[in-house]
């Protein structure tokens, strides 16, 4: 009997930048994985640099049946939601490269099955830099994230530049670029830790030295009497890291200090890259040995990210994205105090009822939306989580009255077997 250890089928959702260097990784590199089945919505003759054309299928059913553990990286919140309850369903473990998902589905689908985000992306970077910190002692205060440019409203053609010249799609580059992505990201690391916000939007210090923009994060930290999310748009160092705040035991002072952390009583453990596809494998490795989720955005999320609107718009004007799209962008809020904003990952396709001004939250009332098992479970997960904060911290009257007007969206659960 052969001692080699079995090779873990690996199904892929999307065939992007990150899914093809993760088959590149697999294939070439990793022994005990193999890249089984790649979903894909486009005609699979037009996947011409995909890394491992025998590989893609349309259908859902196929890669269902040909996977042990799946990852999601399609970057679309209703495709990828429909897809993940298929998986659970046949008894499928899920690791995602998709913070989008994350922040408008995840908490739903993280009580149905197992769901965790990878590391790699900002996301699980910290989370595995959380772990780190933890281990050795350290009381975090602030999940910090870093981000190299801001353009809260870049135009179409500077965008098609940057996402021709860095290799990422339109909508991505977008959604970095103005600011949504990185509201994303820490929305669902506060959510996973129980960490707040200063503000709606957070703070986004610009910062010349680390050491003093965390220090005036920690003590925001500290007045609140707990943990934040944050991120700093540095100056003069690298931006392509994470980085967590935190106390340590007095006594350990001089240690510290001698280690070259410098002399508190706030202490930035750095992680100064993230790769994304590259990493996903060790989280791989972590569920295929039976580990425990890295992150999700909980089962009982307190933040979310709302719709600003980023120009004019008239009723009956369409709204085609949210994520990544030239109409809106994204900011993280606490949902008890927006119980109606509308998540911005519901936005595709949207017809406005009424006029909405620059800087305007969009809500429910706001948008018809499409159906969707996406908008269905939001809907739900909503109501849930505005009902618990209410309970807890005995918000007013009239802020429960306005999430129980949003109207029940009854939708099947069936998905297609097979995805255009």
């Amino acid at each position: 009997m052969s001692s080699q250890s079995p090779v873990t089928r690996i199904g892929i959702v999307g065939t992007g930048m990150i899914s093809r260097c993760l088959a590149r990784l697999i294939s070439r590199h990793y022994d005990d994985m193999t890249v089984t089945r790649v979903l894909t919505r486009r005609p699979i003759a037009t996947v011409t640099d995909y890394p491992l054309t025998e590989a893609l299928t349309q259908s859902v059913a196929d890669l269902i049946d040909h996977c042990d553990l799946l990852v999601e990286c399609s970057g679309d919140p209703y495709h990828g939601t429909e897809i993940i309850e298929r998986a659970f369903e046949a008894g499928i473990k899920v690791v995602t490269i998709n913070a989008e998902l994350q922040v408008t589905t995840g908490s739903y689908l993280a009580g149905k099955g197992f769901l965790t985000e990878a590391e790699g992306d900002q996301p699980g970077s910290l989370a595995a830099l959380h772990e780190e910190a933890v281990q050795m002692g350290f009381k975090p205060l602030v999940y910090g994230n870093m981000k190299g440019y801001l353009n809260h409203n870049p135009t179409p053609e500077d965008m098609a530049y940057w996402s021709a010249r860095q290799g990422t799609s339109v909508d991505q580059t977008t959604s970095f670029t103005d600011g949504t992505k990185v509201q994303i990201e820490q929305v669902v690391v506060g959510n996973n830790y129980g960490a707040t916000i200063t503000r709606q939007g957070l703070e986004g210090l610009n910062s010349t030295n680390l050491q003093d923009s965390a220090n005036i994060l920690a003590q925001m930290a500290e007045q609140l009497g707990q943990p934040i999310v944050d991120y700093v748009i540095p100056s003069g160092y690298s931006a392509g890291g994470v980085f967590v705040v935190g106390r340590h035991d007095e006594d350990q002072a001089g240690a510290i200090e001698y280690f070259k952390l410098g002399k508190g009583p706030y202490y930035v453990l750095v992680r100064p890259f993230h790769l994304c596809s590259l990493e996903v494998g060790k989280t791989l490795r972590r569920v295929i040995a039976g580990g425990k989720i890295l992150l999700n955005n909980s089962t009982t999320p307190t933040l979310s990210v709302a719709a600003i609107m980023k120009k004019p718009m008239a009723a009956g004007d369409v709204i085609e994205r949210g994520i990544g799209g030239y109409s809106v962008r994204g900011e993280a809020v606490k949902i008890a105090e927006c119980p109606d904003h509308l998540p911005i990952g519901l936005l595709k396709h949207s017809v406005l009822k009424r006029a909405l001004e620059p800087g305007q939250i969009v809500t429910f009332d706001d948008v018809e939306l499409t159906p969707s098992r996406a908008l269905d479970i939001v809907l739900q997960q909503h109501r849930e989580a505005i009902h618990r904060q209410l309970l807890e911290t005995q918000l007013s009257e009239s802020a429960w009255n306005a999430s129980a007007d949003l109207a029940p969206v009854a939708l099947p659960k069936a998905v297609g077997a097979v995805l255009s």
